[in-house]
């Protein structure tokens, strides 16, 4: 029996709209559709509720090929069926991510926990038990951790792009909406999505400011630098259709001219581009390190970039920031000029 994620165009509100379906007869699996069904009376977007979908359809894969049913019984979960399923993954060719297995074990003891309340007390004590992960860097309340069966992953190091890598890929556009597009990634820090989701009245350009939606719907108001204005306004101005209600990027030519600009657009826009100019990592997220990466250069503290990063948790700020030698030098040598020392002798 094989199994598949569905998209419903125009689901109830209590209902998710991607649900786990079987191929054969098109019914669905129902402990796993109950629980999208709970996230997504949490108000998650769809694109989280998309990921535990096909993070569900992996596990009932698996579960499938050992029990030889689609049926999960709370007598069947023994205190090694996680664990069993994260051996299952190291043994795939090619391996999963880290990060990829651990978020699907946490989501498969969610769902699983959700249907069956029993089960943790059936877990081996030590791995599937919840308990509390301290406060990062002691900022806010301490979280609950879901569990402690996880992989070790390697860790991130994503390096900005450098000065002449910005250049070159800048110099390749165009048109003032491709400009204005990487100006908000590179000189405000938005995410892709951020960009493609801002609306007119979004733009307070008389006040030199934005209104950004980011994760989780959360709203926050970022400054604009002028630089960033100059290219709204020419945008705005110049190019985008006069018949256009509420989006402000929009498909220029064609068919679809006026109609808000697609994920799909974007990745390509950035694909040609990468191509012509040979900057292999100018990605629309490479933009935001680079972004972090500047603020912290330029003096901005810790708790200022999450702001600006629509962060909720500072440690997710930290993975931005990653520091040459040669920042750290220099920065050490800045200290030391501010607070200078008295003369120590160097003989006793």
């Amino acid at each position: 029996m094989t199994f598949h994620v569905v998209h419903q165009p125009h689901p109830t509100p209590a209902q998710s709209p991607y649900r786990v379906v079987r191929k054969e007869t098109g019914t669905e699996v129902i402990w796993v559709n109950r629980f999208l069904d709970r996230e997504c009376v949490r108000c998650l977007a769809e694109t989280t509720l998309r990921s535990y979908a096909l993070d569900l359809l992996h596990f009932l894969r698996w579960w499938v090929s050992v029990h030889q049913t689609d049926t999960v019984l709370e007598e069947a979960i023994t205190a090694s069926t996680l664990l069993d399923y994260v051996r299952f993954q190291a043994g795939q060719l090619p391996r999963p991510a880290a990060a990829t297995i651990n978020r699907r074990i946490v989501v498969a003891d969610r769902a699983l926990k959700s249907e069956f309340p029993n089960v943790p007390a059936q877990f081996a004590p030590g791995f599937h038990q919840l308990y509390w992960k301290r406060s990062p860097m002691t900022v806010a309340r301490p979280r609950q951790a879901l569990s402690r069966l996880r992989v070790k992953a390697p860790k991130r190091v994503i390096l900005p792009l450098s000065v002449d890598e910005v250049a070159r890929f800048w110099s390749s556009f165009r048109t003032s909406r491709d400009l204005a597009i990487v100006g908000l990634m590179l000189l405000q820090g938005l995410r892709s999505k951020e960009v493609l989701s801002l609306n007119r009245d979004d733009l307070l350009l008389a006040e030199s400011q934005i209104r950004v939606r980011g994760k989780g719907s959360k709203v926050r108001y970022l400054p604009l630098a002028p630089e960033t204005v100059e290219l709204l306004d020419h945008y705005l101005h110049l190019e985008r259709p006069a018949f256009t209600a509420t989006a402000v990027f929009v498909s220029l030519k064609g068919r679809a001219r006026g109609t808000r600009m697609t994920p799909e657009g974007l990745r390509s826009l950035f694909r040609h581009h990468r191509v012509t100019t040979g900057v292999v990592h100018a990605n629309p997220h490479r933009f935001r390190h680079t972004f972090a990466s500047d603020m912290i250069r330029a003096g901005v503290s810790l708790p200022a970039l999450m702001q600006l990063m629509g962060h909720s948790q500072i440690q997710t700020t930290l993975v931005y920031v990653q520091l040459t030698p040669l920042d750290v030098y220099q920065q050490y040598a800045r200290a030391v000029k501010q607070h200078v020392r008295p003369t120590l002798p160097l003989q006793p």
